[in-house]
């Protein structure tokens, strides 16, 4: 265990709804919720003000809807929130070459390896978070919450602890005065059932964890987990910051508003979702050797396919064909509601005559399950644009492209930026029964004015998203 809190956790505060309210000036202060705008979405992100009424991560957007009937809903913008993110890493990376992003808005870093590091105390290190957050906010008028410990596991909860728009420091030997009050679920590793095993044996809290006898936990969880648990209770993590998270995989999937039963469509939607995956998987100057499919029915059971080529590729075609072969005795009967590729075993590079597969390898490693597959990874809820709930599945391209499978109709979605030919750029606030009604501001604007137009009038276009005016620069970005 480190001697210092030179461990920084960075979680910016509801991001993506925080990026929409400084891009949208009529937004400020009012309550925000980013994420599926479908029938079968969910929320992304909810604005502080949208908490209030009990909306969280993960929430039906119906349910959202429900608790907070006046709050705008907007699509997500991942390359805008990507462009504040790159902002704030780069800052992160002044502090130290060793940054760990968790996520567009989440990053550990470690200061001992920066420029600071040789004699850095924990004072010093606390100047340095405080200083950092207030740099944040110069540069995009967002928030941040800093944990500044010895540890990563204790730099995580102690973010936690200080949001909103907070700094919490853990000094060495205080790490137990953060956690015994804490409830089980607050340590990693503690999930539903984890916490319903310990209640059932009277613990609730980590103090109750960090008392309990070792041998017991791991008769209980396991050598691995019970023991892991128990360090961690009392504080224990010596795990370093790691700079380079390499990926397993590379997918994209989709969630639709009304269960596809066409074979012919579900095709052509496969071959989109191919398009995208490998886009991502030559964006990162990857390949990779396993092609993916996912398919969830209309009763939520969910069938994988997956085949293994003998080299790796990041060929459209092949992995065009690839997908086509694994579907290719798939019974759509009953409609499909969710569909999904993915590229793994990825590799630096890519060969060619690549059409064939390994012998070894089954052409249907996960077969025809019911439920989910063994080897399918944790789902999240469905939304009715499954790139509002993952960054990482998003659409790629300054200019979003919809997508009427997974939207409906609709031409015109909420939040997305657009401009017109008369009075410049500005935002869609709704759409619907043939109209378009916009907001006409900028980032830095007064909030603007409102005008609606027929949906397919001529005169608007989507636009990329204007850049973040930081605060004191008054004068509008055009």
């Amino acid at each position: 265990m480190r001697k210092t809190s030179a461990i920084l956790h960075l979680d910016m505060d509801a991001f993506y709804a925080s990026v929409e309210q400084a891009a949208k000036p009529s937004l400020k202060g009012k309550p925000v919720i980013v994420g599926g705008v479908g029938g079968r979405g969910v929320v992304a992100t909810a604005s502080y003000e949208a908490r209030k009424f009990g909306v969280r991560s993960a929430m039906p957007t119906g349910e959202a809807r429900r608790r907070c009937p006046n709050a705008a809903f907007l699509i997500p913008r991942f390359s805008a929130y990507r462009e504040v993110s790159d902002q704030v890493m780069g800052l992160l990376s002044e502090l130290s070459p060793l940054v760990e992003p968790l996520s567009l808005d989440e990053a550990f870093v470690d200061l001992e390896a920066g420029p600071y590091g040789e004699g850095l105390d924990t004072e010093r290190a606390t100047e340095l978070a405080v200083e950092l957050r207030a740099e944040i906010h110069a540069r995009t008028g967002l928030t941040a919450s800093v944990g500044l410990a010895p540890s990563k596991l204790i730099a995580k909860i102690a973010s936690e602890a200080a949001k909103p728009d907070g700094l919490v420091v853990v000094p060495p030997g205080g790490e137990r005065a953060l956690l015994d009050p804490l409830p089980v679920r607050a340590l990693w590793g503690v999930g539903p059932a984890t916490a319903e095993t310990l209640r059932k044996v009277g613990i609730t809290t980590v103090a109750g964890i960090a008392a309990a006898d070792p041998d017991e936990l791991v008769r209980m969880f396991g050598q691995a987990h019970g023991r892991g648990l128990h360090a961690h209770a009392l504080g224990l993590d010596d795990r370093p910051v790691v700079a380079e998270r390499d990926a397993k995989s590379v997918s994209v999937e989709d969630t639709f508003e009304v269960d596809l039963v066409d074979r012919v469509r579900i095709t052509a939607e496969l071959d989109r979702l191919a398009a995208r995956c490998v886009e991502r998987l030559r964006g990162a100057g990857r390949s990779g050797r396993t092609v993916v499919v996912k398919m969830r029915r209309y009763d939520f059971s969910t069938l994988t396919r997956s085949e293994t080529l003998r080299a790796p590729t990041d060929d459209l075609a092949v992995v065009r064909e690839t997908v086509h072969r694994l579907v290719a005795q798939v019974d759509f009967t009953g409609g499909l509601r969710l569909l999904g590729v993915g590229v793994a075993s990825l590799a630096d590079f890519a060969q060619q005559d690549l059409f064939g597969t390994a012998d070894e390898a089954p052409a249907d490693e996960a077969g025809d399950q019911t439920g989910e597959a063994a080897d399918a990874p944790t789902e999240r809820p469905d939304s009715g644009d499954a790139d509002a709930a993952d960054p990482e599945a998003a659409a790629y391209g300054s200019v979003p492209v919809f997508h009427p499978g997974r939207f409906g109709n609709a031409r015109w979605l909420p939040g997305q930026d657009v401009e017109h030919t008369e009075f410049g750029p500005g935002w869609v606030q709704g759409s619907g029964v043939g109209r378009v009604t916009v907001r006409f501001e900028t980032p830095g604007s007064p909030p603007g004015r409102i005008r609606t137009f027929p949906e397919d009038t001529p005169d608007l276009k989507a636009t990329p998203p204007l850049p973040l005016v930081p605060p004191g620069n008054t004068e509008a970005t055009t």
